[in-house]
């Protein structure tokens, strides 16, 4: 039997801690103490005013972030080694095309790029969240450097059989996936707030030209000087990435209070399972992203089967495609200026089923590029958004491990698609393919009215500190789960009113670390409510303390507490050792 040991908290102090970023990305810290209905009146309109100030500029372009000598830096480095792997992925495929299994090698070379992604997009999340994130680049990129030149000398000796090439396939895979949510996850740190969608959106402009010109260049470089030359300066786009952020040792500070790893996975997952923000995100990139698949997947089909193209002329698709997603970077500013994110989403998948079924039908080089340039447009758009509406939404403890939840959706997603859009072509054939795949978008497109995304203009992501419990015995001794109970007194006519509120209280217990919650009335005394809520340790429950709360948590919290008359009162009951 457990006995438990109670410490009372009185709810009075709370302590806001808001983090403001000026136009240079300089950041000031400002603390705010009261009593909590003090803080709930200040805080709303503190926030007010920040929501002013943010929003008192005209809208940026897409190039604006680029004016920041950090961002621009990183940007650039992240563009020549994205380069670097769409060259070293046609360099292995083409190492690949004279062997008795070709058609299979080949496809299982970009299965070994992509599979990392749905394996361990989590794990890096993780650990570029409880680590400095700048340091946990330089290490993975100097690891990458080094399994490249591992490759590059064993390709120059000729000893790279198909299964070895598959494995440094997927070890570079795996270092890929470990750089992106540690780099994405800096991009709120390095601009303005205001910019976030703007970086989103050359973020998306960096793949996409990689996608369009680094097969180019391989091509003709293994044409004129060979794979072992490509894999060469993929690898130096490694080091030169490397280098860049070991440059700027001012990126990505360590956590005041480094998490461990499994208690981190665990609470990322908590977070991305009560935020009904994240999952209505993920939601909508899923339902695009599986039939948007379809092109990328079965474009080769079209130059070669439909359009009788070589190599040459697929690669001209491909920077259609490249083409119209720069083209879009310029329209995206209007665009998001006249539309809401719904209606972008909307305008932007009808536009790609458009584009799919013109595509389909086409026989025709010159009426298929038309069609590839705006559903470039489209992919970016749509991408763009979805990328800044999480980095705008997600804290910063969780930024990581959020966006690495998008990672596997925007992998998992697209691998899918593909093989089911290449069963359904070998099947059905490949317009029907084509035809489906389009239907499927548009009815995406019409679920935006059941689905539509959540909006978080009004919702203040600033980080808030709440003061530490004060108990009157050790929290060691209490290694197990905590128990934390808080009593409300509800008048009758406020109790609907009440339940509203819980109910967004407990989303945000779950988000930032409690593995259960209830809320109980009392059976003698109907106007007395308990919540309970439990979290793993003592040590979980002070980070919710200190750094996983923000500013819509503290309102959440507020907007209950108001109604309860007297205040609500709190306890910590910590499990009490029992030798029997």
């Amino acid at each position: 039997m457990d006995l438990c040991t109670v410490a009372r908290e009185d709810n009075g102090q709370i302590v806001e801690e808001n983090l403001w970023h000026d136009l240079a990305g300089l950041t000031d810290q400002i603390g705010l103490t009261a009593d909590s209905s003090r803080v709930g009146r200040e805080g709303l309109a503190h926030r007010e005013l920040k929501r002013g100030m943010a929003g008192s500029g005209s809208a940026s372009s897409t190039w604006a972030p680029l004016r920041i000598g950090l961002f621009r830096a990183l940007w650039i480095a992240a563009l020549v080694s994205n380069v670097g792997t769409w060259m070293q992925t046609v360099g292995a495929q083409w190492l690949l095309v004279h062997d008795a299994h070709a058609a299979i090698l080949v496809s299982l070379v970009q299965t070994a790029d992509t599979l990392p992604a749905v394996l361990f997009a989590l794990v890096a999340g993780v650990l570029a969240d409880i680590f400095n994130r700048a340091r946990l680049l330089v290490a993975v990129l100097a690891g990458m450097t080094a399994v490249g030149a591992a490759l590059t000398a064993l390709t120059a000796a000729d000893r790279m059989p198909p299964a070895l090439l598959l494995m440094f396939t997927f070890v570079l895979g795996t270092g890929a996936i470990l750089v992106t949510p540690a780099y994405q996850s800096l991009v709120p740190d390095m601009v303005p707030r205001p910019q976030v969608p703007a970086a989103a959106a050359l973020g998306s402009i960096s793949i996409n030209l990689a996608r369009a010109i680094g097969p180019a260049i391989a091509g003709l470089l293994v044409a004129r000087i060979g794979v072992t030359a490509v894999f060469a300066l993929n690898t130096a786009t490694f080091l030169l990435y490397a280098i860049v952020v070991a440059c700027h040792p001012q990126l990505g500070g360590t956590p005041q209070s480094p998490e461990r790893f499994i208690p981190g996975l665990r609470a990322g997952g908590r977070y991305v399972r009560h935020a009904p923000v994240v999952r209505r995100t993920l939601l909508r990139a899923a339902l695009f992203l599986v039939p948007g698949s379809s092109l990328w997947a079965l474009l080769p089909l079209i130059a070669t089967s439909r359009l009788g193209l070589g190599p040459g002329g697929y690669g001209v698709l491909l920077g259609a495609l490249g083409a119209g997603a720069v083209g879009g970077a310029f329209l995206l500013p209007q665009i998001r200026a006249r539309l809401t994110a719904n209606a972008l989403v909307a305008a932007a998948s009808l536009t790609y089923a458009a584009a799919l079924a013109a595509v389909a039908l086409s026989r025709s080089l010159a009426f298929t590029i038309p069609a590839l340039l705006p559903a470039g447009v489209a992919w970016i758009a749509f991408l763009s958004n979805v990328n800044a509406a999480l980095q705008l939404f997600l804290p910063r403890w969780v930024r990581a491990r959020g966006l690495s939840a998008y990672q596997m959706v925007l992998f998992g997603a697209q691998a899918a698609g593909a093989a089911i859009w290449g069963v359904v072509a070998e099947t059905a054939g490949l317009v029907p393919a084509f035809l489906i795949s389009a239907a499927l978008m548009a009815v995406g497109a019409a679920t935006i009215w059941f689905w539509p995304f959540r909006q978080i203009a009004d919702m203040d992501r600033s980080p808030v500190r709440w003061p530490d419990p004060q108990l009157l015995i050790s929290a060691e001794r209490g290694s197990g789960l905590v128990l934390v109970r808080t009593t409300y007194t509800i008048a009758a006519e406020k109790e609907q009113q009440f339940l509203q509120a819980m109910a967004r209280l407990r989303q945000s217990r779950l988000r930032t670390g409690a593995t259960g919650w209830g809320l109980y009335q009392d059976g003698q005394n109907p106007r007395l409510f308990i919540e309970l809520f439990g979290v793993p340790s003592w040590e979980e429950h002070l980070r919710q303390h200190r750094e996983r709360q923000t500013g819509t948590d503290l309102q959440y919290h507020d907007d209950a507490a108001a109604l309860s008359d007297p205040p609500p009162q709190t306890g910590h009951y910590l499990a009490a050792d029992v030798h029997q």
